[in-house]
């Protein structure tokens, strides 16, 4: 079929450009968090875009790996994708490429693409910011990197914020001592993202022989709600495995910990709040903003990923998305005013010009026939040698 003149210019469903002003007000969010996690020390990384797939994929999960787009490698045959996340590459440069056993503080930047949207109206190519910090089991780690999702989102303007917690070992141990085949764990794991109830009770009688543990997995798909859930928890579970009454008690101390540096913080607690379960390993937290159906920022534990790049390390962190965060933010730093310099052949304006950019003014200079762009808001005029800058009206 011959190709319109529309097809030419049409993008794939989901995938969108940014035009000047909100390329602008993207690269400002992008380097106004960037300077803000270099300031928690956090150490800049760019990984490629492409990796092969037994490098990139591996340990991340199958619903990851179902949402890669995935290309042949001319030059070898093996297969690759393009990453549709950052942390396993981040991950693979603690494990492999610094090799440190120091803990590392490591952020990052960059265009991801999705064979899907995450949500209705989400992107397939979002441009990806996070940090991550390896090499630190404790909870403190947890707590850092909470706080500092809270702190991006704070530095952009946007304070009314829910966080939303889970664990997921507390399902996790259950599941284990329950015995559940993959595929039941698989199914029940579904229906409990659906908060299905109905579902829930059936998969339950059906796969759990145990009745003690039947009534505990019951009980944990309905504990969700402020922090008394945590106390309902610590109750219920009082003689359950060790691995459920630590996961319990890592929630109650990063709930008080972050509550107390951010006491205006709203704090929901969905114990069957499983998000990246295939690959995390303990906390697993959100933030919501009003007015958004989706987690605007979103991480967790994810301890031993780095073991399939040769060397298991502690890690926890978290991402968010610059396209959405461009939707919410309120305290963006973007360029100011914009010179306009009519067209002359003239020295000493070139060094005017010259030296209101060094001093980091932005300078438009005219050409031929050209009148001043519409963006200007003030010229340089020339009066006998003496140059000033006067505002457009």
């Amino acid at each position: 079929m011959e190709m319109t003149v529309v097809d030419r210019w049409l993008l794939p469903e989901g995938v969108e450009e940014l035009l000047p002003a909100q390329a602008r007000q993207v690269e400002a969010i992008r380097r106004q968090l960037l300077d803000l996690y270099r300031g928690w020390g956090y150490q800049l990384v760019i990984p490629p875009l492409v990796e092969f797939t037994d490098a990139l994929l591996i340990g991340m999960g199958r619903d990851i790996d179902v949402n890669s787009v995935k290309v042949t490698d001319e030059l070898t045959g093996r297969m690759m994708a393009i990453r549709p996340d950052i942390t396993a590459q981040a991950a693979r440069i603690d494990a492999h490429s610094l090799c440190s056993d120091d803990v590392t503080r490591l952020c990052y930047a960059g265009s991801v693409l999705h064979t899907k949207p995450k949500s209705l109206m989400a992107s397939r190519s979002p441009i990806q910011v996070g940090a991550e910090l390896y090499g630190e089991a404790s909870v403190a780690a947890d707590i850092e990197v909470v706080s500092l999702m809270v702190e991006t989102l704070h530095s952009l303007g946007i304070a009314d914020i829910t966080l939303d917690f889970g664990h997921v070992a507390i399902f996790r141990t259950l599941a284990d001592q329950a015995g559940l085949s993959e595929e039941e764990e698989t199914e029940l794991f579904e229906v409990l993202q659906r908060k299905a109830a109905d579902e829930i009770a059936s998969v339950i009688n059906r796969c759990i022989d145990d009745a003690v543990l039947g009534e505990q997995m019951l009980a944990l798909s309905k504990l969700q709600g402020d922090v008394s859930v945590l106390h309902r928890a610590a109750n219920l579970f009082a003689g359950a495995a060790p691995g459920i009454i630590e996961a319990i008690d890592e929630l109650q101390r990063v709930a008080e910990k972050i509550q107390g540096r951010y006491p205006s913080l709203n704090l929901y607690f969905d114990l069957t709040e499983l998000r990246g379960y295939h690959y995390h390993t303990g906390l697993v937290f959100g933030a919501y903003a009003p007015g958004c159906g989706y987690a605007v920022a979103n991480g967790g534990r994810y301890d031993d990923i780095g073991r399939v790049f040769g060397r298991a390390r502690p890690a926890t962190g978290f991402t968010t998305e610059l396209k959405s965060l461009l939707n919410l933010a309120t305290s963006v730093e973007v360029d100011g005013d914009i010179i306009f310099a009519p067209y002359r052949e003239d020295a000493e304006q070139w060094k005017q010009v010259q030296q209101l950019r060094s001093q980091n003014q932005i300078v438009i200079c005219g050409l031929p026939e050209q009148n001043v762009n519409a963006e200007c808001t003030h010229i340089l005029v020339d009066d006998d040698g003496r140059w000033s800058i006067e505002s457009i009206d």
